[in-house]
């Protein structure tokens, strides 16, 4: 069981409300989508899955079907009763009416050692919460979400294709990437202008690279930064010629143009200046 599209607007119109702007609010409200996306998770009755912004719950009740223990969470006071009415006879369904911004994740999780995270993200939040949870979050070991096309272009770009940046760099550092599916803009409620993909996002056992994360990305933010200018400006007053020659990182290049081996080497080189220094 699932929502179509006439059972959404008929509960909206029961309790009064709408989707909210500033949510991010777009209902899926098509039940094929909906189990397509729980089918493509690959979870079942051991495994525990954490769904962020449930809305309604009908992705909630499609990964509730795979015998998976769900952890519904919801930001929005209005919509998270609904949500609770239509999961109440789920023994397998806990709903949490937080922040996921907000939330302590450690506590949340406590319960099992390893998280899927299953959700249909509102495109505001979707990069940030993405990324915390690749670095703080290590119980969860693999996402798929449906974002915005061009943020799943983003997540998954490699060295040299227009969409690849930080947040790129950041998701090869601790995971694999790909774009498994296509969403229509038709099975929303209301129809965004935007289209969706789905992505799959797996932890690597070990970081891509030998490069400490806290070093390589303060390097990596601030090349990305100017992204235009050749990494010799873009990275003047962390970086010096000798930390180029070291690394064998061209200064010329631009951030976009350089591989995860690329920033690791160039991190490790400054790292051994400053620690030859000390």
């Amino acid at each position: 069981m699932t929502l179509t599209r006439s059972q959404t607007s008929e509960l909206l119109e029961r309790y009064g409300l709408a989707p909210r702007r500033a949510f991010g609010q777009n209902f899926v409200v098509e039940p094929e989508t909906v189990r397509r996306i729980a089918a493509l998770a690959r979870v079942g009755a051991s495994d525990h899955v954490v769904e962020i912004g449930a809305g309604l719950g009908a992705l909630t009740l499609a990964l509730a079907e795979t015998g998976a223990n769900v952890l519904a969470v919801e930001i929005d006071s209005g919509i998270v009763q609904v949500l609770r009415d239509n999961v109440a006879k789920l023994p397998n369904v806990r709903v949490v009416h937080d922040d996921a911004m907000q939330l302590d994740w450690n506590e949340l999780l406590a319960a099992a050692p390893k998280w899927t995270v299953v959700a249909n993200l509102p495109y505001n939040v979707a990069t940030p919460l993405v990324a915390d949870l690749l670095d703080d979050v290590p119980q969860v070991q693999r996402l798929l979400v449906m974002v915005q096309k061009e943020v799943a272009q983003r997540f998954v770009a490699q060295p040299g294709n227009d969409a690849f940046g930080a947040v790129s760099v950041k998701v090869n550092y601790w995971a694999t990437a790909n774009i498994v599916g296509e969403v229509s803009s038709a099975v929303f409620l209301p129809r965004p202008r935007v289209a969706s993909s789905l992505v799959e996002i797996v932890r690597r056992e070990a970081p891509a690279v030998a490069a400490p994360f806290a070093d390589m990305f303060a390097l990596v933010r601030q090349g990305f930064a100017t992204r235009r200018k050749m990494l010799r400006r873009a990275l003047d007053g962390a970086v010096i010629a000798g930390d180029f020659t070291a690394s064998g990182v061209d200064p010329q290049a631009r951030a976009e143009q350089l591989s995860m081996d690329d920033w690791s080497r160039l991190t490790l080189a400054v790292m051994a200046r400053k620690q030859a220094r000390s």
